[in-house]
């Protein structure tokens, strides 16, 4: 993970843009570090895209969230 930039969330991935993989390897990591399902989550701008919009179904969670997750964790 990078951090935040301005009101997003920077990441780095791994996993090639080949296939959805990516785009899997994104949804997962999130769901992971913000204790959410995988179901919960959704790519609702850009899919073949580097810049994406994750809606997180999960009401008053905001982006820094998984910056302090990621503190507590790391």
């Amino acid at each position: 993970m990078i951090g935040l930039h301005a009101d997003c969330l920077k990441l780095r991935l791994a996993s090639p843009p080949v296939d959805g993989k990516a785009n899997a390897c994104l949804l997962e990591f999130l769901a992971q570090r913000l204790r959410v399902k995988r179901s919960q989550l959704t790519i609702t701008r850009g899919l073949s895209s580097r810049r994406k919009t994750v809606f997180v179904a999960v009401a008053g969670l905001q982006p820094s969230a998984l910056l302090e997750l990621e503190a507590k964790q790391g």
